[in-house]
């Protein structure tokens, strides 16, 4: 099989905010050409702000969301409909067993702190991701047996049995290319061959991303584009409306849209993505060890009247943790349907009635406003739920995906084909242990790729019967831009916000 690049690289998805340049708490990125005002910046709003800048070390979403293909580029990225496409490899090659991957990769991309991007640092990239990195998706590396930069600008990597998976995820954080030469802080100092670099950190408000001397590819249409980050939806609608910011990336009051459409002087794009707002339920401990009560609170949550009420109606509902834009998806919503009567008998069976449930929750906006809902449907099954809201990312991230320390919780789960990641690894957050349902990963991964969607689908359904989880809704690309704003994606399917193909007309 080979891969040639195109001539045109592809747009993704985004989002984003406001310019607030002064006072920045953190600069990095000598080699940037400063950002001007109007037509050559780009001001988009966003929720989530990074913790800091390594996503070799700190979990969430928040960190590729910015810097993924923006600073940060891959061998191989994703596509606006989920294709496999070429970045920093012109073209690569699978020998006929399955195992070799050959790349060519392009011979003029540089780092921004100057250094010549080759083999060489390819190779350290995807063999770093096993020493270096902390994360749970560094596992996805596991299967790479040997590196070898045949040249400057030839690559073999060889793994250790054939994988359906492993040139998908080098579309992700994990095939993001480093310098030799700059990973001494990249909690502060990204070092990337990407078209921005990180010029301005305002904590707590914006990161001003500035377009770099010497890309070695196409040059983007905006010079300085800001990422704002909002607690309040409500802010951010009338940032827009102000002309503070120029896109809506993610909207997060989707009743309030009526404010955008029929106003001439903005578009709005609704499409999907591969967000599923799950709600976590804790296997490893507490009253959710019990399968009883998860089979209650499966059956308690009407997941239509919960995303009428708490996200406009808005969304999908998919019943597991595959969407829509993935081969393998079902719809498994039938497999728990809404029975409160089904649920009461359920918790009273699992002895888990006089015991209190945990339901923590980060401060994002589906999170606040789908909690309350989620607990009073709980409640009228006979639960007793206490509502706890933690500051995201830090509060959230220590107590619940690390420390485990939690009952319930509700989260969106952006990254692309998680179910492995959340489900497959019992040290995961969620504390799911079962070995069938690792076995199916394992066969999925190594069949046809008819085998593939089959165990896939299998693996869905048996986690989804096991109860590991409650899926509330797949949520919406919902985005509202000024109307001259281009290239904006209807889907968004990756970690990244793409910046690279945005422009103005």
């Amino acid at each position: 099989m080979r891969y040639l690049r195109r001539p045109t690289r592809g747009t993704g998805a985004v989002a984003a905010t406001l310019a607030c340049l002064l006072l920045a708490s953190c600069s990095a990125g000598s080699t940037a050409t400063g950002g001007s005002a109007g037509k050559n910046s780009l001001n988009i709003g966003l929720t989530a702000e990074p913790a800091n800048f390594d996503f070799t070390k700190t979990e969430g979403a928040a960190i590729p969301q910015a810097l993924l293909y923006n600073v940060y580029e891959t061998l191989v990225k994703l596509d606006q409909s989920g294709k496999i496409r070429p970045q920093l490899a012109t073209s690569w090659s699978l020998s006929k067993d399955r195992r070799t991957y050959t790349f060519h990769l392009v011979k003029n991309a540089t780092f921004s702190d100057g250094a010549r991007f080759t083999a060489e640092d390819a190779k350290f990239s995807i063999e770093r991701v096993k020493t270096d990195w902390t994360l749970v998706q560094k596992t996805q590396m596991d299967v790479v047996d040997t590196v070898r930069a045949v040249s400057p600008t030839e690559l073999k990597v060889t793994l250790k049995r054939p994988s359906n998976d492993w040139l998908y995820r080098m579309t992700t954080r994990v095939g993001a290319m480093f310098s030799r030469t700059g990973v001494s802080k990249l909690a502060t100092e990204p070092v990337g061959t990407g078209p921005y670099v990180v010029k301005n950190w305002n904590r707590g408000d914006s990161i001003t991303l500035a377009r770099r001397h010497g890309y070695w590819a196409r040059t983007p249409h905006f010079a300085s584009v800001t990422l704002k980050y909002f607690k309040d939806p409500t802010a951010m609608n009338n940032a827009l409306l102000t002309g503070t910011i120029n896109v809506i990336g993610q909207m997060q009051s989707p009743e309030s849209l009526y404010r955008f459409q029929n106003n001439s002087k903005y578009k709005v794009i609704e499409g999907t993505t591969n967000g599923e707002v799950v709600l976590s339920l804790n296997n490893g401990s507490g009253p959710m060890k019990n399968p009883k009560a998860r089979q209650a609170v499966r059956y308690a949550i009407d997941h239509k009247a919960l995303m009428d009420t708490c996200w406009a109606g808005r969304g999908k509902l998919i019943g597991s943790m595959v969407p829509p834009t993935d081969p393998w998806y079902q719809n498994l919503t039938d497999q728990y349907p809404y029975d409160r009567d089904r649920a009461k008998k359920l918790v009273k069976e699992s002895g888990e009635a006089g015991r209190t449930l945990r339901l923590r929750i980060p401060t994002l906006p589906y999170a606040t406003a789908c909690g309350t809902v989620v607990k009073s449907q709980l409640e009228q099954a006979g639960f007793k739920v206490k509502l706890d809201q933690l500051e995201f990312p830090a509060a959230w991230l220590t107590t619940v995906f690390k420390n485990a320390d939690y009952d319930m919780s509700i989260i969106g789960h952006v990254e692309p084909r998680d179910m492995q990641t959340v489900f497959g690894n019992k040290k995961s957050y969620i504390r799911y242990d079962n070995p069938e349902f690792r076995a199916l990963l394992a066969k999925a991964d190594q069949g046809t790729r008819e085998q593939q969607i089959t165990d896939m689908r299998a693996a869905a359904r048996l986690v989804s019967k096991d109860a590991a989880a409650d899926w509330l809704f797949l949520l919406p690309n919902l985005m509202v831009a000024d109307k001259d704003i281009t290239g904006l994606p209807v889907n968004s399917v990756s970690e990244s916000l793409d910046l690279t193909g945005l422009g103005r007309s």
